[in-house]
């Protein structure tokens, strides 16, 4: 499976966009803080909010901020907003009926691989993300340089 940079940047921009806390967030800022082109994250913000995950604001302080709280925003939930169907083939969609259901043999596995990639999305929040990426920065803070002399 191969997930875009449109689902990519999508979830960045909404950690980026749910860390101000509830006040609006500028694209501009989101688009230098995360390496975005602004015109894509542009693009990408119309599809959240259409898709109910952000609000705009406008004014002189406007930007977006989360329609809802980040412990109730799946990767799942984001994902198949950008992408669709996250499926890995066809044949496991939904909607879809296999003709070759019998002869196959592969079935089994594509379910498997497709209920491994929902259980894994679908079991992460954007406040998980959040605290992971804070995690992340802080254990990046505190690492001593083995290099720096000892004070005694």
């Amino acid at each position: 499976m191969w997930v875009s940079t449109k689902a990519q940047y999508g979830l960045r921009a909404l950690i980026e966009i749910a860390r101000g806390d509830g006040s609006a967030v500028p694209l501009k800022d989101v688009a230098e803080r995360q390496g975005i082109s602004q015109h894509y994250l542009e693009q990408i913000a119309s599809n959240l909010r259409r898709a109910g995950f952000i609000k705009s604001i406008r004014g002189a302080h406007g930007g977006y901020r989360l329609a809802r709280a980040a412990r109730d925003i799946s990767a799942y939930d984001v994902v198949t907003a950008m992408e669709g169907s996250i499926a890995p083939v066809s044949c496991v969609e939904d909607d879809h009926v296999c003709d070759s259901q019998n002869v196959c043999g592969t079935q089994s596995l594509w379910y498997r691989v497709d209920a491994a990639l929902r259980d894994v999305l679908g079991g992460t929040t954007l406040a998980d993300l959040i605290e992971d990426s804070n995690r992340q920065q802080h254990a990046r803070l505190v690492q001593i340089d083995p290099s720096y002399p000892h004070l005694g």
